[in-house]
């Protein structure tokens, strides 16, 4: 693939899936070629407040794993990401970019008491959380491609293994991820698809982040073609449906750590 050919694949990517990919891979690569000290990025809040080091905000949710759980890492991220900013969010990244970024302050809030360093892990939790809590009724996810579970526990799955590999203080974090990700799922879509009356409207990007992202697209009209993202919101996240899906959410080993 030619270089101009690259990068017209790279800007097929919705945008805000492709800025979290690419905040991912700038934060993470050079800390894991020891061209920057983890230090450097991580989230240190009196850092941020008194030496104005804004950045580890940023950095700390998406400074990843090293090695092979990286890389299950960084395609959760992106493929949880990509699948809501193409299913329901589809042309409506600017909403999509807003909302993002008050779960990110949710779970910033929370982890604060944790003194948490690295946020990384809570955002896959909210991101995935979302995704799951939205897809067809009935859908399943496999792990490692021999347990089977219904999509709506997958959350629970990645924080019962951060327990069980990394402990207490793990798991906590990914608790706030999940908690941020119900609290978003709730306050756009809720259990009747139109989320929290008097509060879903918030959910809609003010002009500066649509100026940054771009405007929304206009919603489809007329008769398309059938796709799973394209399916009404779960009506309660735990209602028993028929069916399968095909998802394959990872692998049984770990994904990635805080």
């Amino acid at each position: 693939m030619s270089y101009t050919g690259f990068w017209d694949e790279v800007r097929k990517i919705p945008p805000v899936t492709r800025f979290v990919a690419a905040s991912s891979l700038a934060v993470s690569i050079p800390v894991m070629m020891q061209l920057v000290s983890p230090y450097k990025v991580v989230f240190v809040k009196d850092l941020v407040v008194y030496n104005w080091e804004i950045w580890r905000v940023w950095s700390s949710f998406f400074l990843g794993s090293s090695g092979i759980n990286f890389i299950f890492d960084f395609a959760m991220l992106y493929r949880t990401s990509n699948q809501l900013e193409e299913g329901h969010f589809l042309g409506r990244s600017a909403d999509f970019a807003w909302q993002l970024l008050v779960a990110v302050g949710g779970i910033l809030a929370l982890n604060v008491p944790l003194q948490t360093y690295v946020h990384h892990r809570a955002l896959i939790v909210c991101l995935t959380y979302l995704s799951s809590a939205l897809a067809p009724p009935g859908t399943t996810s496999s792990i490692m491609g021999m347990v089977t579970i219904p999509i709506q526990y997958f959350p629970y799955a990645l924080i019962g293994m951060d327990l069980v590999m990394s402990g207490a203080q793990a798991a906590g974090v990914g608790v706030t991820g999940a908690v941020i990700g119900h609290l978003w799922w709730w306050w756009i879509f809720g259990d009747d698809g139109h989320g929290l009356p008097g509060l879903q409207e918030y959910g809609s990007a003010p002009r500066w982040v649509t100026s940054i992202v771009g405007a929304n697209a206009p919603a489809r009209t007329g008769p398309t073609e059938p796709d799973e993202n394209d399916s009404q919101p779960r009506r309660p996240v735990r209602a028993a449906a028929a069916g399968e899906g095909g998802y394959q959410w990872g692998q049984g080993n770990r994904l990635g750590s805080d």
